[in-house]
């Protein structure tokens, strides 16, 4: 297991005032796993991802990634964790402006001062699995939306990290971008291995993935395993899941 969750709970507040977020998850992920993490508004699904990815702190309970406890670790450690073996995909794209695109992409890469034969190697890979190669001289002002989330997941995935945490990575694009990011992002996931774990209110963008963890009231409510399955059938169930939790009804 590359991921594993035991008892989280978080809270937000004073013992006057106390919101209880997460109230108890277990969860495990397994290297190279594509996984999902779907719930109502408030259901608690960002506020996991923040803990798993140490965003932010836990309440009481363990995150341990490859059986180190990253709830014990000091910020300097975590920082050095972060840079090392996370990949962060966000939905507002977070490039910088007065930066080219393949700029933007090699930052991780600068910051680990990567030899640079090295970093236009693993430049080439990401930015010609994502699309974007033909792009490298441009700035974000200068391309699409879609084509500014596949910089931000080509910087994402460029230094091979461990885990790649997307936060509603599809919710600014339209159908046909969004189909296309994550059409990318699950071929990179067969490629480099990296174990995706994703956030989305979208059955479509959930039914890219291997597994899909719903959650209700903070706390787990089921899993769906995409096995065998057609994407278009694991779509159909994901949203009868929706529907029964409280999601998003639909009739097929």
């Amino acid at each position: 297991m590359i991921i594993q969750a035991k008892d989280i709970k978080k809270s937000y507040g004073n013992k006057r005032n106390r919101t209880e977020v997460l109230k108890g998850i277990d969860l495990t992920i397994e290297a190279g796993e594509f996984v999902t993490i779907m719930g109502a508004s408030g259901s608690g699904k960002t506020t996991l991802l923040n803990v798993l990815s140490s965003i932010d702190n836990v309440t009481s309970g363990h995150v341990y990634i490859e059986d180190q406890d990253i709830t014990q670790l000091k910020e300097k450690k975590l920082a050095d964790f972060r840079k090392k073996d996370l990949g962060f995909v966000f939905q507002e794209y977070n490039l910088l402006n007065t930066l080219t695109v393949k700029e933007n992409i090699l930052l991780p890469l600068s910051i680990r001062e990567t030899k640079k034969a090295e970093a236009e190697k693993q430049f080439k890979l990401v930015s010609e699995e994502l699309d974007i190669y033909n792009l490298k001289k441009k700035y974000p002002s200068e391309i699409s939306g879609g084509q500014k989330q596949r910089t931000s997941a080509a910087r994402a995935f460029i230094h091979q990290p461990k885990i790649i945490f997307a936060d509603e990575p599809t919710g600014a694009l339209d159908s046909k971008a969004a189909s296309s990011l994550l059409s990318k992002m699950k071929q990179l996931n067969k490629k480099i291995n990296s174990t995706i774990l994703m956030v989305t209110h979208d059955a479509t963008a959930a039914s890219y993935s291997k597994r899909v963890v719903f959650l209700k009231d903070g706390l787990i409510y089921s899993t769906l395993i995409k096995g065998e399955r057609t994407q278009e059938s694991f779509y159909k169930e994901i949203m009868n899941t929706q529907s029964v939790i409280g999601g998003v009804s639909v009739e097929f």
